[in-house]
């Protein structure tokens, strides 16, 4: 077997600091604890080169090269240069830790740096960095808010207006920047989906019937614990189809199913199953129905079913009364009293909203009735909304004596506050009816 000479110390330490020559396959290392294996390739001092140290390297033992080399360094009023892996180290890394170790008869000081300290540092310095720039951006106005501020500024309507969005600034969800306009674009759709009067056009259908299909709807959605938007939704699936298509007495039940059953699919996270409202309405249709009048309903829609309800503008415009609880009761009380009248369709959504609004300030005898606020947020001046509030007033005075009473067992329970026992503002009715 073939032997190879042997280099000189000197050389193999050169060769080592050097650029590498290529390998001609016969010095090749045999596979193994690679990961372990000292690859520091020593510390240049005045040109002299260290030789290759081969022992396993440890936290402790690369401590002590840095620390034999820093001494020398201080020793020769010169700066040493420590390479690592390949890497400079010009100046050492701050001293994290001090262990004291025993080499033979003297005690020698070692500074061990750990790596994932440094690395944890560093990574918990930019987190800090970025959220300091982050509070930095949010507090930054953005150039619509600007716009916005500046308009109102010249409209005047700063003075007297309060901003009810001040409070959710920094709320993402909340779109502080585009809720105006996103309203803006509610009230001018809702114009092109009104429902006009369609009774007429039903010869087996009047608006008894389609009151107690509303009050039928308005318990099987408190039964299911549904969302409020697929209530408001569902009424308005049905007074469209409705519209455009005449139903035989015998399917309207059928059709309040299938408005509810898109409603819930359109709003809800879990949509109950079309055997829960066979169950829901005694088996008086099947599954299969069911299924077919919601594609019917939906072909004869055009598949069109984003349009605002009044559930939309009541949560804006509760927000704009700075309303508690007991009052946000009595404002979706009025509001779900509403749905059960047809005479009520007459009436745009964000208008039915504003005075449902108004007509519970009157019961809870609020003062102001309406504020500069409200006039702004939902567009509407008391003189404007005095027909739809004495609808409602007069709604909740029958409410009690009404064979429909849905809504009146919903909204007198404790949860709610029980707002439906409340006595209704009959007095500032008839003083309404007086003035108008």
């Amino acid at each position: 077997m073939a032997t190879r000479a042997a280099l000189p110390q000197q050389q193999r330490a050169g060769a080592a600091v050097g650029k590498p020559k290529p390998s001609d396959g016969r010095n090749r290392r045999a596979l193994g604890d690679i990961g372990n294996v000292v690859r520091t390739r020593g510390v240049v001092n005045e040109g002299k080169p260290v030789p290759q140290v081969t022992r396993p390297i440890t936290r402790s033992f690369e401590a002590q090269l840095l620390a034999k080399a820093q001494a020398a360094a201080a020793a020769n009023k010169k700066s040493a240069i420590v390479l690592v892996d390949g890497a400079k180290a010009a100046k050492p890394a701050p001293p994290r830790k001090i262990v004291k170790q025993k080499a033979s008869a003297t005690e020698e000081t070692v500074i061990e740096i750990s790596p994932d300290a440094v690395e944890d540092k560093t990574q918990s310095e930019t987190k800090e960095n970025k959220r300091a720039s982050a509070r930095k951006g949010s507090s930054r106005k953005t150039l619509t808010s600007v716009l916005a501020a500046r308009s109102k500024a010249a409209c005047g309507l700063t003075k007297s207006v309060h901003d009810i969005d001040a409070a959710d600034s920094e709320d993402h969800l909340a779109v502080v920047d585009y809720v105006e306009d996103i309203y803006k674009y509610y009230k001018l759709v809702e114009q092109s989906c009104r429902v006009h009067d369609y009774m007429d056009s039903q010869p087996e259908i009047s608006d008894r019937m389609r009151a107690i299909l509303a009050d039928w709807l308005i318990e099987v959605h408190k039964k299911f614990e549904l969302m409020p938007e697929t209530l408001y939704l569902t009424l308005h699936i049905l007074d469209r189809y409705l519209e455009v298509k005449t139903v035989l007495r015998k399917e309207l039940q059928l059709v309040g199913i299938g408005a509810m059953l898109i409603a819930c699919k359109y709003e809800e996270i879990w949509a109950p199953e079309v055997n829960d409202f066979v169950c829901i309405s005694d088996r008086a249709y099947n599954r299969e129905q069911i299924l077919c009048m919601e594609k019917l309903m939906l072909n004869k829609l055009e598949w069109s079913l984003t349009f605002p309800t009044p559930y939309m503008f009541l949560v804006r415009f509760i927000k704009a009364a700075a309303s508690d609880k007991e009052m946000e009761h009595m404002v979706f009380f009025f509001a779900e009293l509403s749905l059960v009248q047809y005479s009520m369709i007459t009436y745009c959504p964000s208008l039915i909203a504003a005075s449902s609004v108004y007509a519970a300030h009157c019961t809870l005898r609020k003062s102001p009735l309406w504020t500069e606020t409200l006039k702004v947020h939902t567009g509407f001046t008391e003189p404007q909304l005095i027909d739809c509030v004495k609808a409602l007033i007069n709604s909740h005075s029958m409410a009690a004596e009404s064979k429909l009473k849905a809504v009146y067992k919903k909204y007198s329970s404790p949860d709610r506050n029980a707002v439906a026992l409340l006595p209704p503002a009959t007095k500032f009715s008839e003083e309404l009816k007086i003035s108008s």
